[in-house]
């Protein structure tokens, strides 16, 4: 009776964990659909939202892929392209790769640099001449050949954010990755919970954490003072996908809204666990 019902145990834990990860599996949403853009608006500074400058966002071969072909100078055009609706406790999975040559005109700190930016700011209230959506900016960095250059980093334009209890000023921050040189794929995990706490993941490794997100700061120009209510605490916004001059493309956007997990912290908890094995 005892192994019986030993047995019968390890059958229930077997079968609560097999349907907690199949929930954690089917729970993924494609905001990159590796067809079209047609879940997603485009801001380029210096032109009106909607405007595809150069056709710089463009799907290819399933990739998203961020060009600048039709570019004779960069010339502080930074570009953004937001997915359609805002979400607020959520994991992001970003998979992305650095290619070619930086464009002409291109910030030299602009060498293989992107961005997943978190809890954007609707792009509808940008100004045309914005150079950033005020967010919390996920910085994807990739190697230069040479030097340790670590990826996922924070940097903040328009907001701030605490490191260990401390409110920082910085605007960028070093996340502890390891460096990727080259033209590899590389996975970087977002976990966003609200104004709370947000984690960075590179390939699975915990790389980075901070918390409480508002509004704040500098590090963003030309934007419209009614949007920026410096002290409003992060608790939701869009999501977006630099271009700031060097060519990338992104094979994956994916993810799990957690927000119907809010209230329940143990429920989060173990599907955080799960999503993140």
């Amino acid at each position: 009776m005892k192994i019986n019902h030993s047995l019968k145990l390890i059958a229930f834990i077997t079968l609560l964990l097999c349907n907690s990860t199949l929930k954690a599996q089917k729970g993924w949403i494609n905001l990159f659909n590796g067809k079209d853009l047609k879940d997603w608006t485009i801001k380029i500074a210096k032109h009106e939202v909607g405007d595809n400058f150069a056709n710089t966002f463009r799907v290819k071969n399933g990739l998203m892929k961020v060009s600048y072909d039709g570019y004779t100078d960069f010339n502080q055009q930074y570009g953004h392209i937001f997915y359609k609706k805002p979400f607020s406790y959520y994991l992001l999975k970003v998979e992305y790769r650095f290619i070619g040559d930086q464009v002409k005109g291109g910030e030299g700190w602009a060498l293989r640099n992107s961005g997943a930016m978190l809890h954007c700011q609707d792009p509808k209230t940008m100004l045309k001449n914005q150079d950033f959506p005020i967010s919390i900016e996920g910085q994807l960095l990739g190697g230069d050949g040479t030097h340790e250059r670590h990826t996922s980093n924070v940097c903040t334009p328009g907001t701030t954010i605490y490191m260990e209890d401390k409110l920082t000023t910085a605007h960028c921050l070093e996340s502890n990755s390891k460096t990727f040189h080259g033209e590899q794929w590389v996975t970087a995990e977002f976990l966003v919970l609200g104004d709370s706490v947000i984690k960075h993941y590179v390939n699975k490794e915990l790389v980075l954490t901070y918390t409480k997100p508002q509004v704040g700061g500098g590090n963003v120009s030309n934007y419209d003072p009614k949007v920026k209510e410096d002290g409003k605490r992060l608790t939701e916004g869009f999501i977006s996908l630099q271009s700031e001059s060097h060519p990338i493309e992104f094979r994956k956007v994916a993810l799990f809204d957690l927000a119907s997990f809010e209230k329940d912290k143990v429920k989060l908890d173990k599907i955080i666990v799960e999503l993140l094995k």
